[in-house]
């Protein structure tokens, strides 16, 4: 027995959804043998454009019943059957939650018709109700109404069961192992069966082809699972767009959180929140005036040029130029620590040995910038780590040049890498950003021994 259900609703998310109008058929497989069908006061205002779309206004809800007169006839029709809706898992998790709201058990059965829909008649560009219905000549009055979008999928659930296969398919779905009514409605099966138990990214992607969510896992085919699991709204809504799942192989956790970040940055998923912001990144740059006297200096990262170090607000640039002062007796004027003035009088730093008011020589003064260059860009050597790879036969790495993360890279255990540039032929140029910078920070602290270094040619 089944029982064909639509739902009409407040339309703010799946746990906030409060349900306007219900209507269910009772359906032995040949007729329908009972009905229901209600408006329902949902005790909260009905949104404009939920009565745009319905017809449903706040006035003809005012004295329909309440849930919780009519839950125990929801109850008793829809018992000991097989709960069957159009995308179901909308339909479904709306009444489970709004029972659960009531203290009662809402837990049954169910089928899918827009998956059966999608195995048992292929081929169609759409299958929405409207445009299936059109195509299969189902007739559908009062669209957007529960009733008559109920009565249209009784009909394609009627022929549904009479197509080729069907009592196989139908098997399948209704097996408790089976995930057919875990997977989202336009999801075919066959993609998410082809997702490897592996770590790296993958991509949710909507009808149209576009990205929709990017994540990270060390197993991807778990991790997807667990978002069709997953009740939230957010995930609920994500996953009914999803109609297509790309992957990437990462080879190891620290690779896959890095392409994560990347691939974030260059698509902006709609689903995404975190690390879509462009964090501003600025640089420490030397320049020679037009007296000879090299200063040091920052600004942002594209007016930097061949920046000594990177950082991510001026502050952080500012105490590290007034490191190198104090340890190089720079001055704080030709530091840009302080501008407009005739000389230097910088409250932290003392040492400056009169470069600003004549005393030092410019050669001599000029040595010591050099000298502090190279101490900075020697701070930090260019080191790598290695990870594992995508595969038995190579290795995964991630490259830090000169402190900055520079990229990751896959190269064959069988090529013989004895250089730093052996090792960046291989290299997967990437930008340096906020989020990528804390990713390897983070896994060094926690796997220092992790960090390699190979001599330059």
């Amino acid at each position: 027995m089944y029982t064909i259900v639509d739902i009409e609703t407040t339309g703010n998310g799946i746990k906030g959804n409060k349900i306007t109008e219900i209507s269910i058929f009772k359906y032995d497989g040949y007729k329908i043998v009972d009905e229901f069908t209600s408006l329902v006061n949902p005790e909260c205002e009905i949104p404009y454009f939920i009565t745009g779309l319905t017809g449903i206004d706040n006035d003809m809800v005012r004295n329909a019943p309440k849930l919780v007169e009519i839950a125990d006839k929801i109850l008793e029709i829809t018992e000991e059957t097989i709960f069957v809706a159009h995308s179901v898992g909308f339909d479904y998790n709306v009444i489970k939650n709004e029972f659960n709201s009531l203290g009662l058990d809402f837990v049954r059965k169910k089928l899918c018709t827009v998956r059966l829909s999608r195995k048992l008649i292929p081929g169609y560009n759409s299958y929405s109700l409207g445009k299936l219905c059109s195509a299969l000549h189902i007739p559908l009055t009062d669209r957007h109404r529960a009733r008559g979008d109920a009565h249209a999928t009784t009909l394609l659930f009627q022929k549904l069961l009479r197509t080729d296969g069907a009592e196989a398919v139908f098997k399948t779905f209704l097996n408790a192992r089976s995930q057919e009514t875990t997977l989202p409605p336009a999801l075919p099966k066959s993609i998410y069966d082809d997702l490897p138990n592996a770590p790296g990214i993958y991509y949710f992607k909507n009808a149209k082809g576009k990205i929709i969510y990017i994540g990270k896992a060390i197993n991807i085919k778990k991790r997807v699972l667990s978002h069709f699991y997953d009740k939230a709204t957010k995930e609920i809504q994500m996953c009914t767009e999803t109609a297509d799942i790309d992957h990437e192989l990462a080879g190891s956790d620290l690779v896959a959180l890095l392409m994560e970040s990347a691939a974030i940055k260059h698509h902006y998923p709609d689903y995404n929140r975190s690390q879509k912001r462009n964090i501003q990144r600025y640089g420490i740059f030397t320049y020679e005036d037009r007296n000879g006297i090299l200063h040091l200096a920052f600004n942002k990262i594209k007016l930097a040029p061949n920046p000594i170090a990177i950082f991510y607000n001026t502050t952080d640039c500012r105490l590290y130029l007034e490191e190198l002062c104090k340890t190089f007796s720079l001055c704080a004027k030709f530091c840009h620590l302080q501008e407009n003035v005739d000389t230097c009088s910088h409250y932290r730093i003392k040492k400056c040995d009169g470069i600003c008011s004549g005393e030092e020589s410019v050669k001599d003064y000029n040595s010591k910038v050099e000298e502090a260059i190279t101490y900075a860009r020697n701070t930090e050597e260019s080191l790598f780590i290695l990870e594992k790879g995508r595969n038995f036969d190579e290795n995964a790495f991630v490259m830090i040049k000169n402190g900055i993360y520079a990229g990751y890279g896959f190269v064959d255990k069988d090529i013989q890498i004895a250089t730093t540039e052996d090792l960046e032929a291989f290299l997967i140029p990437q930008k340096s950003t906020l989020e990528s910078e804390r990713i390897v920070k983070s896994y060094l602290t926690r796997n220092p021994q992790k960090l390699q270094v190979l001599p330059t040619t």
